[in-house]
């Protein structure tokens, strides 16, 4: 799988579009929305620059695109205005790869402009938007332009599939599974954490040199607390996608040898692996680390542990919210044709799960000064 060329979300606004299908991604915006505003506000207050750059890392397209960058501009505009400053003008990149819905932003663009205006006043920014295609896992901006680095839902997905999953002389290594599993061999979890290591230094390396120093930068992935890598908290959820589709090869629907082939280039880390990797680069200090959990459905009442919705209706709605983010990778691997019975299935298997188990995403935040 050439990752940069087929991972993309679903563009438009159709009924599975991701613009329509994010919702647990707007929640963790939301979450993590104070500490966000705590670093650039930190990082306004220590240069007060005429200038802010500010690049959002897997920007996506929808509602959420603009819900991040409208919510670090205004925490800056707020604390000049306090302080009686005039505004700084916000250059604004919005990265993804290339086959993101880069259309939909940019129609949005004179919506959104507008909505600044009226919300912030006349006297604000002014406010330049760019679109930046390319992977993160390389340089994207020229050195020291950046002030401001956010991304959100994105750094778990990785630059490829971990080499040596496949065509092995034993065979098929990961056998029966597209991701990490209980019944994964050990050579499984080191070739995905080998992998993330990679990835995220090269992040990491890439950032600090467009960075200033002294530039703040918040990141928020999947990820797990425990140390063991098959954790049901960040596995499960494609353990059930696997079984949807090994329920397929059993009706004759796609070969067992298409499931072994494909894998997922995903990988969730624990709070020790993030920390190892921003410490052996040695380009940032860590300020901040959380953790923060999200209902795998959205829709779920988070402040009632005793509420549960009809199980079919919880299992489609993680289903939907899936399948926006995977079903560029299936589609391309199985074709077309089998994603809405898989995902049909699927939802129907986390529907059974929820009704044994309240289950939720762990996500990790980490903030970051560029040293």
């Amino acid at each position: 799988m050439e990752v940069q060329q087929v991972l993309h979300m679903i563009g438009g606004a159709g009924e599975t579009s991701y613009a329509n299908n994010s919702t647990v991604q707007e929640r963790a915006i939301s979450k993590v929305k104070t500490i966000v505003e705590k670093s650039i506000i930190d990082l306004y207050c220590t240069t007060f620059p005429k200038s802010l750059g500010i690049a959002d890392m897997g920007c996506s397209s929808g509602p959420n695109t603009f819900l991040a960058i409208s919510n670090i501009m205004e925490a800056v505009d707020q604390k000049r205005r306090h302080l009686g400053h005039s505004s700084p003008e916000f250059r604004v990149f919005l990265n993804d790869l290339p086959g993101n819905d880069f259309n939909n932003i940019f129609k949005s663009l004179a919506g959104f402009y507008e909505k600044l205006k009226q919300n912030n006043g006349p006297d604000f920014g002014p406010c330049f938007i760019a679109g930046v295609p390319g992977s993160f896992y390389g340089r994207l901006f020229p050195t020291e332009s950046l002030d401001f680095v956010h991304s959100s839902y994105s750094l778990h997905w990785l630059s490829q599939v971990p080499p040596g999953l496949e065509n092995r002389p034993g065979g098929v290594l990961n056998k029966g599974n597209i991701y990490m599993a209980m019944t994964s061999p050990p050579a499984v979890f080191k070739a995905y954490l080998e992998q993330f290591e990679r990835d995220f230094s090269l992040f990491l390396r890439s950032r600090s040199e467009e960075m200033r120093s002294g530039g703040c930068m918040v990141l928020t992935l999947m990820g797990r607390r425990s140390l063991d890598p098959s954790s049901r908290e960040c596995c499960y959820p494609f353990e059930l996608l696997s079984q949807a589709l090994m329920e397929m090869v059993s009706q004759g629907i796609i070969k067992e040898a298409e499931v072994d082939s494909f894998n997922l280039p995903y990988y969730t880390p624990s709070v020790q692996e993030l920390i190892t990797v921003i410490e052996t680069d040695g380009s940032f200090h860590l300020d901040r680390h959380e953790v923060i959990e999200l209902n795998w459905d959205p829709n779920d009442n988070d402040n009632n542990e005793d509420f549960a919705f009809n199980k079919l209706t919880r299992g489609r709605n993680v289903a939907k919210n899936t399948r926006a983010v995977t079903e560029s990778m299936l589609a391309n691997h199985f074709g077309e044709l089998i994603v809405d019975d898989l995902f049909k299935k699927f939802g129907e298997n986390v529907a059974e799960h929820l009704t044994k188990e309240k289950t939720k995403h762990v996500n990790l935040v980490i903030s970051m000064t560029k040293k």
